[in-house]
């Protein structure tokens, strides 16, 4: 079911006079969310800023430019940026907004509710919601960072986007998640059925691959930190980070050694650049944080993680060691982009928050369970009821203390002045 009206409930959109308030019910296709509840989204953006609160970053930042900001790892930036650090956040995102019926977009609700709560203790968390691929929003955001705010300590790029537009022609480059060489079968999970399936997917073909690069590798992380740099925006010894993953090998197949898997080798190798460029200019760095495991629309997309990841819950709560997405950024903030704490990268000039996720004793005990899957012990011998909730909550659903039965008001701007 999607949008229930009830009678008496009007607003003004400018256009007509339409019905504000719904019963808002949940429409999820397959892993795709049709729509959202805001009270929902609203509760879940009050929880993880409370645990950011009580998480602390252990250090004081100024101000943070957080592109991709809306949902997963980009909304746990500025919420533990803002609520953590005590930074003021300029937000890049591309989300839809309510209209007529139709609810807005999760990460719409999500930063509706970060503005709020920013603006309660005299923080400040703009919005600028505009394609970040395009050169428009790199101007755009230029100008608001020189109006708003002081020299950036720290662009965090957390994109995640299945096309980007070639900035120099009408060049639409598509990304694909494909493995690359030969045809990938394993398993994953059906949300509908709450069964594990089989799945086949061919490899990708060379511009597959070169147009997952183009969209999802370093191009357009470096646009950003070239244009910044040459607007003089950015504080001396300012940082830069782009989000990234490795995983273990049952997703390797599909994911590290998959067409995903190049553009991340390219984002590693843009990294590399940058970090000597910002060096020489402004003594600062670059940097790429390969990150836990978390459930996203995206992730859920991908075969065999959500399998895997529900395996990776039940051992890591197990171990004690369960980070949620802000419990996971306060740490990053806390061990490498704190002033006293600069960025510790490993051999390979990685940032490896995935550290307690690829510990020797987890992935053998997540190697051992995971081979051991079925449809008939996955509800029993893996942590799949959290991974279905955590979905579920991605869209403001299933999240306790929200009366879903009850209408709540759809149309919720952003603040814009």
């Amino acid at each position: 079911m999607g949008a229930r009206k009830p009678r008496g409930c009007y607003g003004s959109r400018g256009k007509e006079v339409v019905v504000s308030q719904q019963v808002v019910s949940p429409r999820i296709r397959g892993f795709i969310g049709v729509n959202a509840h805001p009270e929902g989204c609203a509760r879940n953006v009050e929880r993880m800023a409370a645990e950011a609160r009580l998480s602390g970053t252990g250090g004081h930042l100024r101000n943070v430019l957080v592109i991709g900001a809306s949902t997963g790892y980009g909304l746990a930036t500025v919420l533990a940026s803002t609520f953590g650090a005590g930074a003021d956040v300029l937000a890049v995102c591309l989300e839809r907004p309510s209209e007529e019926e139709k609810t807005g977009s999760a990460g719409w609700y999500n930063l509706v509710a970060a503005q709020r709560l920013a603006a309660e203790e005299f923080r400040t968390v703009r919005v600028i919601n505009a394609d970040a691929f395009a050169e428009d929003t790199k101007q755009q955001v230029i100008a608001d960072l020189r109006q708003h705010y002081g020299p950036i300590d720290l662009v965090v790029y957390s994109i995640a986007a299945p096309r980007r537009k070639d900035p120099e022609s009408d060049t639409v480059w598509q990304s694909a998640l494909k493995p690359i060489g030969e045809r990938y079968v394993g398993p994953t999970i059906d949300m509908r059925t709450d069964s594990v399936v089989e799945v086949a997917i061919e490899p990708a073909t060379d511009d597959e691959i070169a147009n997952t690069v183009h969209v999802m590798g370093g191009e357009d992380w470096a646009l950003w930190m070239h244009a910044l740099l040459d607007a003089e925006l950015l504080a001396f010894g300012c940082q830069t980070v782009a989000y990234s993953y490795v995983g273990p090998e049952q997703t390797h197949a599909i994911y590290r050694h998959g067409t995903i898997g190049r553009a991340k080798e390219h984002l590693e190798a843009t990294a590399h650049d940058l970090n000597a460029e910002m060096h020489q200019r402004i003594s600062g760095g670059a940097w790429v944080s390969v990150n836990t495991a978390i459930v996203t629309q995206a992730a859920a997309a991908i075969p065999t993680v959500p399998v895997y990841m529900s395996v990776l819950f039940k051992v890591l709560r197990e171990h004690e060691l369960f980070e949620d997405t802000v419990q996971h950024i306060t740490r990053m903030i806390h061990d490498h982009f704190s002033p006293a704490t600069p960025p510790r990268p490993d051999a390979d000039g990685l940032l490896r928050l995935d550290d307690r996720e690829m510990l020797p004793e987890v992935q053998a005990e997540v190697a051992r369970r995971f081979s051991a899957v079925t449809t008939e012990n996955l509800l029993t011998t893996t942590d799949y009821p959290y991974y279905k909730l955590w979905f579920e909550q991605l869209f403001g659903f299933s999240v306790p203390g929200v009366d879903y039965d009850a209408p709540t008001e759809v149309h919720r701007p952003l603040v814009q002045n």
